[in-house]
């Protein structure tokens, strides 16, 4: 059995975040996520995510797609978590391309294109545009 894992904040689940855990699932036979904690988020993107780690979490664990989540901590313990849950293949958005190739003494590492027009920021802020009801 093939483990992947993939790691993302998941605010305001969109298109974008199906298609990359879909996309992820197919390295492998079991898909792995770590969901980035609230103060994950606010370090790494200067502001609190829209819904909370636990609403997040429980939106991710109900895709069918996905076998595991957990609540990634820190960036710099991706080896630990590769480890931890047994990965085979580490997957991230080519946005992060380069970046994690030092997990590659633990893994396989592959970065996937990320869906084309479609991000978080820019639904949150199509969203905030829209008239008050």
């Amino acid at each position: 059995m093939t483990t992947v894992i993939t790691f993302g904040t998941f605010d305001v689940l969109h298109i974008g975040h199906l298609r990359i855990l879909e996309r992820a699932k197919a390295h492998g036979d079991r898909l792995v996520v770590g969901v980035s904690s609230d103060a994950l988020n606010m370090s790494k993107k200067g502001r609190n995510p829209i819904f909370s780690e636990t609403e997040r979490t429980a939106l991710i664990q109900a895709l069918e797609v996905v076998d595991e989540v957990f609540i990634e901590e820190s960036l710099e313990l991706k080896a630990d978590y590769v480890r931890q849950y047994g990965a085979d293949v580490l997957v991230m958005g080519d946005d992060w391309a380069g970046r994690f190739d030092w997990i590659k003494e633990y893994c396989e590492v592959v970065y996937l294109p990320r869906t084309p027009s479609i991000s978080t920021t820019a639904v949150i802020e199509k969203i905030s545009k829209l008239p008050s009801a």
